[in-house]
């Protein structure tokens, strides 16, 4: 099974891709989809049309997108919400129903600990996955996701959420 995973973010999102074998991972694609700072239409556009592409090229069997962290900044929020959901809705696009996990899900599924901070992540990710490549920081937990999907969704599937 091919599994995307999604690190959303309005000015940078994280994408991760990894084949899952039985209880094998292979590191597939890393990326970055940077938006900058300019109209925020036209940044949702890009990450909607980003994520469209890497779908098309990589053909991922399903995804996974980590939910919004709730700040205290209400319009940091909003925007980060709206931005998941061009990001959902790309995925909707191309027939990918999408598995939502929480930051502390995916770093307790990673690195056994739901408080682990960005390095612990990129450290685990780098013995889990070797990736050809440095992944920056947002890819990284990108591939989290897709590791946090691929060791809870068989258990999703038994009891009919995915």
């Amino acid at each position: 099974m091919r599994i995307i995973g999604v690190d959303p973010g309005s000015v940078k999102t994280g994408v991760g891709i990894i084949d899952v074998q039985g209880n094998h991972l292979r590191h597939v694609h890393h990326a970055m989809i940077r938006t900058g700072k300019g109209d925020f239409d036209e940044r949702l556009h890009i990450l909607f049309s980003g994520l469209s592409e890497i779908i098309s090229h990589f053909k991922p069997d399903s995804a996974a997108i980590e939910d919004v962290f709730v700040s205290k900044n209400v319009s940091s929020a909003l925007k980060l919400g709206q931005a998941r959901g061009a990001l959902v809705a790309a995925c909707g696009y191309h027939g990918l129903r999408v598995a939502p996990y929480s930051p502390t899900m995916v770093k307790q599924s990673v690195v056994g600990f739901g408080r682990a901070d960005k390095d612990q992540v990129g450290h685990m990710i780098r013995m889990l996955l070797h990736p050809p490549e440095p992944c920056p920081e947002d890819a990284a937990d990108a591939l989290a996701v897709a590791i946090c999907h691929a060791h809870h969704s068989p258990m999703q599937k038994i009891v009919g959420k995915i």
